[in-house]
């Protein structure tokens, strides 16, 4: 006899996308003598492995119409899942109307975005969006006092040992996490959907919003190892963290994660090989070349004491020769498209080397709306995409800067974006020679730069800073002289900024009067 919180599975709805288990889960439940119920496709797998199932619309007596977009939607199905078992007056009706209680709902749904992130038509993609089945899930979650809902392959296992360990029965507290879980998975869906739809109106915020994703993994600690934390997927088919393929190396950290991101996001920016080493969310080094290479070489070069225990992200395929790079120093992460045979032996000499492979093409450069949670609410705003070109930059000064320095001041300047504020880059043959971040003070940010600068020429025992004859990015204006004449002081030659200062004049003549070029940019790239 079931105790009060116990429910006895004698009939079960099945009705997936996702089929994986399917039969064995079904095998399973007419052992405990469950009757199935089940439709279109699922139905038929289910009876050609030899298990025993009811049509829908021969329980219904209604069939599936306008090419199966309803065939559950019927009393007799949402009926059977609402029921009160305890209500007089629900009892009544369902004997009045001849529905029969249905205790286990097993339901995944379309599957929308993965149909969307592989580029398909509109008109595929509105098909893929399930009405019937969010109906029955949330059918069955607010009725899981009654009712247990499964909507995860992973789910089976435990409902079968419940099944198992409690005479054919479930109890109330599985029924409430399964609950839980799926009410999470209708909102994540319906997010889909509506971020979907949203894309063809990119000049509006949304009135209402949603972000939604599944849970990839739980993760050893936050930020701190006081913090709870997990990564949550967004997009499952997209190149990037989050679905990157672990290859080697130990669980990944979200100081790590977040890193990696950070990094990927530089090297996506550029369709020259390129390759960008990341610490504490702050590049240390980034540099765009021909031979990927000699991209990491000038990236390490700017700064290798910081490199030590970073993360590198190419946005090219890794071979033997940059695998072998790498490895020369302690590296956290390595994050890139894909790596052959050869790289990925020498990586696997290295045991607490995480190697990442995200597939390609890279391009992360979305427009989807990112967000930063702050206390009670959440900032939404677009994604900082804009590309400068030549044609954008407005010369400012007597001298103009040689198309050498142009190419390395948009370069510069691009880097600004992932570098937080206040920012200073010097840059110089397509590589970062000194980066000054997150100072509350532009002109400490410049003096920091320079500074990293000579402490890595005297490492190497080079007779000068790379700073001498750079050129020198600022995400924002310079509100004084001053700033720009440390990066003069520190040997930039060319000066990119957005301008748009009240002492705007009193910066160009200071330009003017040190010989240097200038251009301003109309924008900036204020990272917070």
């Amino acid at each position: 006899m079931p105790k009060d919180s116990e429910i006895l599975i004698k009939r079960a709805l099945i009705s997936v996308s996702d089929k994986s288990g399917i039969v064995e889960f079904g095998k399973a439940l007419v052992e405990f003598g469950v009757e199935i119920l089940s439709t279109g496709g699922t139905a038929q797998i289910l009876r050609e492995n030899g298990v025993s199932v009811k049509d829908v619309a021969n329980h219904t007596g209604f069939p599936e119409i306008m090419g199966g977009r309803v065939k559950t939607l019927h009393p007799k199905i949402h009926g059977g899942i609402l029921a009160r078992r305890t209500n007089q007056d629900d009892k009544e009706a369902m004997k009045k109307h001849g529905i029969d209680s249905i205790d286990l709902v097993v339901i995944n749904l379309y599957p929308f975005a993965e149909v969307v992130s592989k580029g398909m038509e509109f008109s595929v993609c509105v098909e893929n969006i399930d009405i019937g089945g969010p109906a029955m899930i949330r059918a069955a979650a607010k009725n899981h006092t009654s009712v247990a809902i499964a909507t995860d392959p992973d789910d089976y296992p435990q409902i079968i040992e419940s099944l198992k360990s409690k005479n054919g029965c479930t109890d109330e507290s599985l029924r409430s996490r399964l609950a839980a879980k799926a009410f999470s998975l209708t909102t994540s869906y319906d997010g889909s959907v509506a971020t979907y739809l949203s894309q063809k109106h990119k000049d509006e915020l949304p009135q209402e919003i949603i972000f939604s994703g599944k849970r990839k993994s739980l993760l050893r600690y936050g930020e701190n190892p006081h913090q709870r934390a997990a990564l949550y997927i967004e997009e499952p088919n997209v190149p990037c963290v989050a679905n990157a393929e672990l290859i080697q190396g130990k669980e990944l950290s979200y100081n790590n994660i977040a890193d990696a991101d950070a990094a990927l996001e530089i090297v996506s920016d550029f369709s020259q090989a390129s390759i960008a080493i990341i610490k504490h969310a702050n590049p240390c080094g980034v540099a765009i070349n021909d031979d990927i290479i000699q991209a990491y070489r000038a990236a390490l070069a700017c700064d290798p004491t910081s490199a030590f225990g970073g993360i590198v992200a190419s946005n090219r395929p890794l071979n033997r020769e940059i695998a072998e790079a790498i490895t020369e120093v302690f590296t956290e992460v390595v994050i890139a498209p894909d790596a052959d045979e050869e790289a990925r032996n020498i990586f696997s000499e290295k045991e607490n080397l995480r190697l990442l492979l995200t597939g390609g093409p890279l391009d992360i450069k979305t427009s989807r709306l990112i967000t930063k949670p702050v206390f009670g609410g959440l900032l939404v705003q677009d994604r900082d995409n804009r590309k400068l070109k030549k044609e954008d930059l407005k010369f400012v000064t007597k001298r103009k800067p040689s198309e050498e320095e142009l190419s390395d001041l948009l370069f510069a300047f691009t880097i600004c974006k992932y570098v937080k504020s206040n920012a200073i880059i010097y840059a110089q043959n397509g590589a970062t020679v000194g980066i000054g971040a997150g100072q509350m003070s532009r002109i400490d940010s410049a003096r920091i730069a320079a500074w990293k600068a000579t402490e890595a020429a005297e490492a190497s025992n080079e007779t000068k800073p790379k700073t001498v004859g750079s050129v020198v990015a600022s995400d924002a204006f310079f509100p004084f002289p001053d700033g720009l004449l440390a990066t003069v002081e520190a040997g930039a030659t060319s000066v990119i900024q957005p301008g748009g200062s009240v002492r705007d004049e009193e910066v160009i003549n200071a330009a003017n009067e040190a010989g240097i070029a200038m251009v301003f940019t109309g924008i900036r790239h204020f990272k917070h």
